[in-house]
């Protein structure tokens, strides 16, 4: 039973080591995306926000640009240089995000 507790605490931390690893890796990535996207989770003009989106819908739309389903050149040819786990990465850094409060 302690065993079992061992191993199972230790995928646990694993599990949060990969989770932070791939945070790091999306904000890493992150540099070329927030180029347009506003990091402040601010939409300007046609550029929509990207921050707060939960993982399962940015994964869904870059693979949407990826298989030129969505009709963007410039995101279907960001979308074709990422691999599944830097899409991934991105998702869980950008989800992680919160839109910013608007400065007076």
């Amino acid at each position: 039973r302690v065993a079992a507790m061992t191993v199972g605490l230790s995928l646990a931390g694993a599990s949060t080591s990969a989770e932070a690893r791939d945070r790091e890796l999306g904000a890493y990535l992150s540099a070329e995306c927030v180029t347009c996207h506003q990091i402040s989770g601010h939409e300007t003009g046609a550029v929509p926000r990207i921050v707060g989106w939960p993982a399962e819908h940015f994964i869904a739309v870059m693979e949407s640009y990826k298989l030129k389903h969505r009709d963007n050149p410039v995101m279907q040819t960001i979308a074709a240089r990422l691999t599944d786990e830097e899409i991934a990465a991105l998702a869980a850094y950008f989800g992680e995000l919160q839109v910013q409060s608007a400065t007076k």
